[in-house]
């Protein structure tokens, strides 16, 4: 008998312990961010030229978004994603990340979120040498406990002893020791950060953790991976060829080496026993870069980066939750990139306060396979100092109008060449008179002009209230 009330005891302690440890562990989140590289370099939305089966797997076992929606380069992405704000709220200068701003780091790590960044930072303002901009702590101010990260306080160019680029022997900072390009000799920058992001999931398994990994790949330069190094040897390994059939043969191997890398990082997850309590994103931060010609679905796509065209701001987005997201779902709800913040908070149960931003819209309910509440439409804010033409817009899913009037039937005219503003179709006029209803409540549109660092004036809007 006494034997038995042990047993039961036992049974029910560890019952009561398996039940409290399930409902108070929060899900990890790990995001991975490609550099310079759209939808159509992607098995699963139709590529042509490459081969990811990692991502397409992962889009195969969990749900792909169909709208998801960056800004046209890196900088204004990335502050837009890690603010959870549009851009006229926050946005100032290339290559900068006001220390000020709350991020989804700084979030989750007061959320008991063991927290890590990897890859690209390029965020201290090293191209109009703010303040701080030779701050290596920047990213631990920004909510992250650990780092590995290229460009955190020192530019690429070889002009500079510490400088280079981050393929081959990089110069990367870890966690406060700066690693030279001689002590990372050989070595490739994109297999460091992997390790680390590897390393970092293992060592805090035990605890819920959050990994930013904006990669390197696929930014130019267009260079060898170690799958297809050859016989090629340093220093050329940084160097990109010149004939255009070579750099797209080198993009193609980058692609491919992207996804290779993310499987890693899947395979690490399940390893460890984290899979069904993992939330695994993957995204990119803008269109691929112009140079590059892709075929995807019977036609050619030009690269878009630093445009306003559905080919510079519309990007991948995948997720997978083992045991939440449905299997194999296409999304056509629409996500912009200010909704990863709110999505993060509510994946860890987390209320927003009045210093967290507004703007985005969680989609978390859909990684449950719920309808959640999608947004009508996203909205493109442009200014980014770095010599561009500026611009802004609003969108759904079809239909898109340009602060200048401008108005087109995205899918259908992805070049933007047939201007539906003076259509007499009354669907197609109500569609318009919506969204710029909407547009009209925004703040001032960039004036055109091609600002770059030099730019004096520089507006934002942190307090302007949209309309709709």
């Amino acid at each position: 008998m006494k034997t038995q009330l042990s047993a039961i005891v036992v049974l029910v302690c560890l019952a009561l312990t398996g039940s409290t440890f399930a409902d108070e562990r929060k899900p990890n989140i790990v995001l991975i961010m490609a550099d310079d590289v759209s939808w159509e370099a992607f098995g699963c939305y139709g590529a042509e030229d490459y081969k990811t089966p990692n991502i397409d797997q992962l889009a195969s076992r969990g749900v792909r978004f169909a709208h998801c929606y960056s800004t046209p380069i890196c900088t204004t992405s990335r502050v837009k994603i890690m603010t959870g704000k549009y851009n006229f709220r926050n946005y100032t200068h290339f290559g900068y990340l006001n220390p000020a701003e709350k991020t989804f780091g700084n979030l989750l790590r007061a959320a008991g979120y063991k927290t890590a960044i990897a890859g690209k930072w390029q965020l201290n303002g090293l191209y109009n040498s703010l303040p701080g901009h030779d701050d290596a702590s920047r990213p631990i101010a920004a909510g992250f406990d650990e780092y590995m990260l290229w460009q955190l306080t020192t530019q690429k160019g070889n002009a500079e002893a510490r400088g280079g680029e981050r393929y081959w022997s990089p110069p990367i900072e870890h966690n406060g020791k700066f690693l030279t390009k001689q002590m990372n000799q050989g070595k490739y920058g994109p297999d460091m950060f992997c390790d680390f992001v590897c390393d970092f999931m293992e060592r805090n398994r035990a605890e819920p953790f959050l990994v930013y990994y904006p990669m390197a790949l696929v930014h130019d330069p267009f260079v060898p991976t170690p799958d297809t190094i050859g016989d090629q040897q340093l220093p050329d390994l940084n160097k990109a060829p010149t004939g255009k059939e070579k750099k797209k043969e080198n993009f193609v191997a980058m692609v491919n080496y992207m996804d290779k890398i993310v499987g890693r990082i899947v395979k690490k997850i399940e390893d460890i026993g984290q899979a069904e309590n993992t939330i695994i994103l993957f995204t990119a931060d803008n269109g691929t870069n112009r140079t590059i010609t892709s075929r995807w679905n019977g036609r050619d796509i030009q690269g878009g980066k630093a445009g306003l065209k559905d080919n510079g701001t519309h990007v991948p987005m995948v997720a997978y939750w083992k045991g939440h997201t449905p299997q194999g779902q296409v999304s056509h709800d629409l996500v912009d990139f200010t909704d990863f913040y709110p999505t993060f908070a509510d994946s860890a149960g987390v209320a927003l306060k009045a210093d967290d931003p507004t703007d985005g819209r969680s989609f978390f309910p859909q990684l449950n396979g719920e309808a959640g509440n999608p947004r009508d439409w996203v909205l493109c804010h442009y200014e980014p100092y770095w010599n561009q033409i500026p611009g802004q817009f609003v969108r759904n899913g079809d239909y898109k109008l340009y602060r200048d009037g401008r108005f087109f039937n995205v899918p259908h005219d992805l070049d933007e060449a047939n201007d539906l503003s003076e259509s007499t179709d009354e669907n197609i006029q109500r569609i318009r008179q919506s969204l710029e209803s909407l547009i009209k409540t925004l703040p001032p549109a960039p004036t055109g002009n091609k600002a770059d660092k030099n730019t004096k004036v520089r507006p934002v809007y942190p307090a302007w209230k949209l309309g709709n």
